[in-house]
């Protein structure tokens, strides 16, 4: 609709396109894998939330976050951006070998997680056959410079494309360890509390996603945790049948589930906002 708000990013970025697509879910437990091979940043998460019972509230509030920045409005975006610097504002944490008391919001810390999120979106994406192009991929990560300073980073030292993204991990890979706490994530995504009833479903079907989100890692994260994966061109075969089951289910469908985000984005802007992967490019 003209004079309509159309957020950040907007239906002509690569983030608009390729954020409605149901591979995201896989590459969120990716990055929380990844994430959590940095001691400091995982201390920050263990230390200031009771994981293991809300694991499935922070995750949700995470996508919830991804999908207002990414459709909603602009003023929708900086709030939730607003109240996530707040809240990471007020939270600390202490390194049990030294007793160093340290805020959460420090921009290392911060880069690592944004860091880690955009890698392991654009990998999985790309590596379960949604089609970008090397420039796609480097505006991907140009554009998500704007959702580092909703978290309160500098966007200009943040990564702007594949090779700065790349130069960062070799520089913080000596800082990475699978200590107690990566250990704990690890153990939660394998084996999440549910309902007694729904364990054989958690058995059968989480288990293989988050299997596979933890062999989409680089080489180096599985030798940190010390649990092997598959041959690399096993995990692709698996990302692209993986993406070819999930991408059947009619987007429609897929888009009701609350809080749809995309759904309210395009009665906003109109139909022809509707994101799919064959509008880059054009």
């Amino acid at each position: 609709m003209t004079g309509a708000d159309p957020g950040l990013f907007g239906p002509d970025s690569v983030t608009w396109q390729t954020h409605g697509d149901p591979m995201m879910w896989i590459a969120g437990i990716r990055a929380l894998y990844l994430q959590a091979l940095h001691p400091r940043a995982v201390r920050g998460v263990l230390q200031n939330s009771d994981f293991r019972r809300d694991a499935w509230g922070r995750l949700l509030r995470t996508a919830n976050f991804v999908g207002t920045t990414t459709y909603g409005t602009t003023e929708a975006a900086e709030r939730a951006g607003a109240r996530v610097r707040k809240i990471h504002s007020m939270l600390s944490a202490t390194d049990p070998d030294t007793g160093e008391r340290y805020r959460v919001d420090e921009p290392a810390l911060l880069l690592w997680v944004h860091c880690a999120e955009i890698d392991s979106y654009l990998h999985v994406l790309r590596r379960s056959g949604f089609r970008l192009t090397d420039a796609e991929a480097d505006r991907y990560i140009d554009e998500h410079r704007q959702s580092a300073r909703l978290v309160g980073l500098d966007p200009g030292a943040v990564p702007a494309n594949r090779a700065e993204l790349a130069e960062y991990f070799e520089k913080v890979r000596p800082d990475l360890a699978a200590g107690c706490e990566a250990r704990e994530v690890d153990d939660f995504l394998l084996r999440p509390p549910t309902h007694p009833l729904l364990i054989p479903a958690r058995e059968v079907l989480w288990r293989r996603v988050a299997q596979l989100a933890y062999a989409s890692l680089p080489p180096y994260a599985h030798e940190l945790y010390g649990r092997p994966a598959p041959a690399p061109a096993t995990v692709t075969r698996q990302l692209r049948l993986t993406g070819l089951l999930l991408r059947r289910v009619p987007a429609r469908l897929r888009w009701q589930l609350p809080p749809k985000h995309i759904l309210r984005a395009m009665a906003r802007l109109g139909p022809h906002t509707r994101p799919a992967p064959y509008k880059l490019g054009r």
